[in-house]
């Protein structure tokens, strides 16, 4: 008997290892890469990260229904001119799984839209600068679920002064709302 349990838990052990060594190249996720970002000094501008969830997989979302389950999270690195506020993560969607038919579990899949906006510092220098960010995530699929992984992203952002708008349109003597 214990000969057995001895050997069903070599058996075991070696399965997950073997899954574990496939997964560092495999990429369940990717990012687009992000736009860059023009802001004028004493406002904000939007921007926006979007994964793609390979088909065949889901990952948990922002909000999993429990603690246990590995949030999909971006954790932004911006220099000390920039702030990055007012992230938004899409709703995840119940989805249940035949490994446990009757729990829901709240998921991405597909395409997936995180927003924020980008503001300028009070003491900020116009210029360009790069922000790095990191995405976190577990891919899983309808058996099981994989190490999690985390893919970095860079975008730039450009900070304009507040001074500089754009030129008024003036007037010409033809324009039909001028009357002399």
């Amino acid at each position: 008997m214990r000969k057995t349990t001895f050997l069903t838990l070599v058996v075991i052990m070696l399965l997950r290892a073997g899954t574990s060594a496939q997964t560092p190249g495999r990429e369940f996720v990717t990012v687009d890469p992000v736009d860059p970002v023009t802001v004028r000094m004493g406002s904000s501008a939007p921007m926006q990260i979007t994964l793609h969830v390979q088909p065949g997989y889901h990952i948990n979302s922002n909000k999993p229904l429990t603690e246990e389950l590995i949030p999909t999270q971006i954790h932004f690195t911006p220099p000390e001119d920039l702030v990055i506020a007012k992230v938004q993560y899409p709703a995840g969607v119940l989805t249940s799984f035949p490994f446990d038919p009757t729990t829901k579990l709240s998921v991405y899949s597909g395409n997936v839209t995180v927003k924020a906006a980008v503001l300028p510092a009070p003491k900020a220098g116009a210029g360009t600068y790069t922000v790095h960010a990191e995405v976190k995530y577990q891919a899983c699929d309808n058996n099981a679920c994989y190490p999690p992984k985390r893919v970095p992203v860079a975008f730039d952002v450009k900070i304009t002064s507040s001074s500089s708008k754009l030129p008024k349109a003036k007037p010409t003597r033809t324009s039909p709302h001028i009357h002399n």
